[in-house]
């Protein structure tokens, strides 16, 4: 049973995207790693669309998601 053209097309512009964020993900590791190695503290904040102007100091799945692919270990 063949898929029909649009959903193929839907996949392979699923396979792309994963690809650049998976790429992404390891550029920011390497440009964090460089940081490090020469010496410097680095910080990463989140600010979420909730509480606009009021920041919560909770990470959410996604941020630790995000940071366990760039290898750092969240504080809390």
């Amino acid at each position: 049973m063949s898929r029909e053209p649009h959903v193929d097309t839907l996949m392979k512009k699923l396979v792309r995207t994963i690809e650049v964020s998976l790429a992404a993900a390891d550029a920011a590791r390497d440009a964090v790693q460089e940081i490090i190695k020469r010496g410097a503290d680095t910080g990463i904040f989140f600010a979420g669309a909730k509480g606009r102007g009021n920041p919560s100091p909770d990470l959410t799945a996604q941020d630790k998601e995000f940071l366990r692919a760039v290898s750092i270990r969240p504080d809390r």
